[in-house]
């Protein structure tokens, strides 16, 4: 759309321009003066412009710095090549997973359903690393290897709250089995390349994308309500059917196991989630000897966040923490004497139980509240483990040594 302006006091833009040698802004508009004309002088003397000089023709292969070349015969570049050297390593080690699982009709008949996700090769053994939710409920599950090779396949380990589960399976051709590296999530920063190889959508498999890590230590919520901490957030393209599947770094390691997108129509939007793979690392050792996870546990049924209104009305002398209301039966805390609420009282309009231990640290890592600490029993510590509790009890700050144990299946 073209925008004429019109000015309707000629005599105030030439006051306005005499004011301003150089220009002057109105609004959105910019007003640019010319400098006076000067006199004329004697026509310069025309002089011969030389020819430009021709551009030199470089190869690609002689572009080079220290001696490596930046373009090859075929175009591509450092960057490039270094994708396509991961995606022909690893590809051959990634699978899709097809799962039956059966299923209510609205007329309550059950029928047969097909679901789909990815995987990859752990071991020479057989064993497929996936997430959970991929085969959650399934009657029977197929891997689909790269030479189009399908085997059946069971489950011998999950953790559902952490959404990882380990397949076998059984008689696999010679040479088949191309196990991937598993590399570490600890070192991993915002901004470096990460690298997506799955099943998007059940249909195309072995695709991949390219983006960077977008964020560290995110948290999603488990199927049990739980927090997962230390989640990877990337901006590679993630659909359906990548669940399961491998999130590598520049040199084809993995760092997680794509599990999540943030998406309301489905479909990538550019912020998807992976498992790191030091939580998969914690977990492989029990998912393969014992078919699950043991989850360390203190034993907290209920409890409160100390805040320093609250601290301030119970007269405590802390800020932060967490005050016991309950502790479950035969817990590692309630065996180490700790102790949960003595006596009701209402404070405004809220009942509360009080009376109870407040929970400050553990082995000297402050406790603020009941997340903040299943997040370090989940990341920090298994089961056996002996720990220091630090607490308040009636006023004096105690310390009490705990042994973790397995927390019970509900």
């Amino acid at each position: 759309m073209n925008i004429r302006v019109i000015w309707r006091n000629s005599l105030a833009l030439a006051m306005l321009l005499a004011l301003s040698p150089l220009a002057c802004n109105l609004g959105n508009w910019t007003i640019s003066t010319v400098s006076p004309t000067a006199a004329p002088t004697a026509a310069p003397i025309p002089t011969t412009t030389p020819p430009p000089t021709p551009l030199t023709v470089v190869n690609a292969s002689e572009i080079v710095t220290n001696g490596v070349a930046l373009i090859d015969a075929a175009g591509l570049d450092f960057a490039e090549r270094r994708v396509i050297e991961v995606y022909q390593r690893v590809a051959p080690s990634v699978v899709n997973i097809t799962t039956q699982v059966l299923q209510r009709s609205f007329f309550f008949e059950v029928i047969p359903a097909e679901g789909a996700g990815s995987g990859f090769v752990l071991d020479n053994e057989g064993h497929i690393l996936t997430n959970y939710h991929v085969i959650e409920g399934a009657q029977s599950i197929e891997v689909n290897f790269s030479d189009d090779t399908v085997l059946p396949a069971r489950v011998i380990g999950a953790d559902p709250r952490n959404d990882v589960a380990v397949l076998q399976v059984e008689n696999a051709p010679p040479g088949l089995l191309a196990p991937v590296e598993l590399g570490q999530s600890a070192t991993l920063q915002v901004g470096q390349r990460a690298i997506v190889i799955g099943n998007p959508f059940g249909q195309f498999g072995r695709t991949l994308t390219t983006g960077v890590v977008s964020a560290l230590d995110r948290t999603l919520q488990s199927q049990d309500g739980r927090q997962m901490s230390g989640i990877i957030q990337t901006d590679a393209a993630i659909n359906r059917g990548n669940s399961g599947g491998p999130l590598l770094d520049s040199a084809g390691r993995v760092i997680g196991i794509n599990t999540a997108i943030f998406s309301p129509s489905g479909t990538s939007s550019g912020v998807g989630f992976a498992i790191p793979v030091d939580t998969v690392r914690r977990l492989l050792p029990d998912l393969l000897e014992l078919g699950r996870y043991r989850h360390p546990w203190l034993g907290v049924r209920y409890a409160y966040p100390l805040s320093p209104q609250l601290a301030q009305a119970l007269k405590l002398p802390v800020e932060q923490g967490l005050l016991l209301v309950e502790l479950m039966r035969g817990s590692p805390l309630a065996a180490a004497g700790v102790r949960g609420a003595q006596q009701e009282v209402i404070l405004g309009n809220r009942r509360l139980y009080i009376g109870g231990d407040v929970l400050t640290a553990l082995d000297n890592q402050p406790i603020t509240n009941l997340e903040n600490l299943e997040t370090m029993l989940e990341t920090r510590y298994q089961v056996s483990d002996n720990v220091t509790v630090t607490l308040i009890r009636d006023g004096q700050e105690q310390t009490v040594s705990v042994t973790l144990t397995e927390e019970p299946t509900q």
